[in-house]
């Protein structure tokens, strides 16, 4: 969405601070009205702006990791709670269920490791929670995941973004085609290994 691109999104960082930067990631995490907002531009953004001296990088960290846990969380308690009647909800203004049925497809190819897999991909990331507690995963196993990819996902983008700053002056003006970037190349794992699963049953 426009308000979430470019210049928009520097002035929405620097309009909601800290707390708002945690709610973003929060509802983007676990969430399933969440799927729409922001998640790896708000991270390279944030860092960008951190390098800038706008937010400090330490509390920034914090702040993301924690909400992207926190948020993974929450979605894994819905998913356990609510079950199979997410699956045969109707669609609404703020509810798909293909959504949720990708997420499906991809926790089922890739198990447990969709957790961390997920985090660098849009609207899977927000659902493969919720699908993790649906699917009843071990609680255990998913806070290992939930933790690692959170850590994950927290210091490559957002160090990306304060980093590559940087180096390169004015990336920021570009921010939509470095994240396309990442997503492309976070999910070239998960597509060589679906491709190379599809060439072997033939």
């Amino acid at each position: 969405m426009d308000w979430f691109s470019g210049e928009n999104l520097i002035e929405l960082i620097k309009a909601v601070g800290y707390l708002g930067v945690f709610g973003i990631v929060f509802a983007e995490s676990g969430l399933f009205i969440g799927f729409f907002l922001p998640g790896d531009s708000l991270l390279f953004t944030a860092g960008v702006l951190a390098s800038q001296g706008y937010l400090n990088i330490g509390a920034l960290l914090v702040i993301i990791f924690v909400g992207a846990v926190l948020g993974d969380n929450f979605g894994y308690a819905f998913g356990k709670t609510v079950g199979p009647k997410l699956f045969r909800r109707e669609n609404s203004l703020l509810f798909h269920k293909k959504n949720l049925i990708r997420a499906q497809k991809f926790y089922d190819q890739y198990g447990p490791a969709t957790i961390i897999l997920a985090r660098f991909i849009p609207v899977i990331r927000t659902f493969a929670p919720i699908v993790a507690g649906v699917g009843t995963m071990n609680y255990k196993i998913f806070v290992f995941y939930n933790i690692f990819g959170g850590l994950i996902w927290t210091l490559s983008l957002t160090l990306a973004g304060y980093y590559l700053v940087k180096i390169i002056p004015g990336i920021e003006d570009y921010i939509h085609w470095v994240v396309i970037g990442i997503i492309i190349l976070s999910v070239i794992p998960a597509v060589w290994h679906l491709l190379k699963e599809r060439l072997v049953k033939k």
